[in-house]
């Protein structure tokens, strides 16, 4: 996948990806071999189920909620918060609501 460009204008983070009906919808940001940082948007009631990664990611809710689950405890992540996912931690998520993520995920 291409790496976005985003130099010229500051843009808000919530316009650069929109919401679509029953599915996920992502867009890379930057792609690098020490890690990249992904934009994702969740219709209500969708989601991820368990997985592990071998990085540490950093979860940034930039629109609306969803509850995550991180070594089988549930925590309900809202507008403007951060989670971070422990590297080989088992985690899954659900929207709540329709939300946004700003996924960081950090190789090195």
């Amino acid at each position: 996948m291409e790496e976005s460009n985003l130099l010229g204008d500051a843009t808000a983070l919530t316009d650069l990806v929109k919401y679509q009906d029953g599915t996920v919808v992502s867009r890379t940001l930057v792609k690098k071999k020490t890690g990249t940082v992904t934009l994702f948007a969740f219709d209500e009631g969708e989601g991820l189920s368990e997985h592990t990664t071998p990085f540490d990611a950093l979860v940034l809710v930039a629109d609306g909620s969803v509850e995550i689950t991180v070594s089988g405890q549930t925590m309900l992540v809202k507008e403007g918060e951060v989670l971070l996912l422990p590297a080989d931690e088992p985690h899954a998520l659900k929207a709540v609501t329709r939300f946004k993520m700003l996924l960081i995920m950090i190789r090195s």
